[in-house]
């Protein structure tokens, strides 16, 4: 263990470019590891080939921003993370919105399992055509910000106003949309896997 005087900080030296490339191979083996995706999923989400793919990760392909920015996007974390790039210190929490189906989806946690929370902004008339109700994986809670929501589950067709809450597991066929003139903006809890938020405490009656 290395003395560290009063009054200063230890310094860690600053890693090598060299070491830093040599980092991105793994890093990039590790993260594909944890969201389950295969090489060929991967190379048809990118446009990059399998052949490149596999150097890239096994570090006999150096890795450039060309390679990167489409990697990034298709995992959906910022290019720093690529790179190992160090904290800045800096512990504000950067929302990046995304464009999904016509709505913008702001993430709120930035965890890859568990429970992920968003906030939703359905455009006016938003998703356009006709609805068409899906399943999938999963179990949803939703609560109304601001505007109207149009909720079909099932046999349901429910109106949602601000302070509504729906939940529900997505295997039930379902679609979101927004049908009024205004923005309606939504705060949503998802668990991918059926997970669901544990409600630790209810008031009482009366109270």
């Amino acid at each position: 263990m290395v003395a560290v005087p009063h009054g200063r900080e230890e310094r860690i030296a600053p890693r090598t470019t060299a070491q830093v490339v040599d980092g991105v191979g793994p890093r990039l083996r590790a993260l594909r590891a944890r969201r389950d995706v295969t090489l060929a999923a991967l190379a048809a989400e990118t446009g990059i080939s399998v052949s490149t793919l596999s150097r890239l990760e096994s570090g006999q392909r150096k890795p450039t921003l060309e390679l990167l920015l489409p990697l990034a996007r298709a995992y959906q974390v910022p290019l720093d993370d690529l790179v190992g790039a160090p904290q800045t210190g800096d512990p504000r929490v950067h929302l990046k919105p995304e464009l999904h189906g016509g709505r913008v989806v702001v993430p709120l946690t930035r965890r890859t399992g568990g429970v992920r929370s968003f906030k939703q902004l359905f455009p006016p008339r938003s998703p356009g055509g006709e609805p068409t109700l899906k399943t999938h994986e999963g179990y949803e809670w939703l609560y109304v910000l601001s505007g109207r929501l149009r909720l079909l589950l099932g046999e349901h067709d429910l109106d949602l106003g601000p302070g509504e809450v729906a939940e529900f597991d997505t295997h039930t066929p379902h679609w979101i949309g927004n049908v009024t003139d205004e923005v309606t903006e939504v705060l949503c809890l998802y668990g991918p896997q059926g997970e669901r938020a544990h409600v630790r405490a209810r008031p009482g009656r009366g109270t």
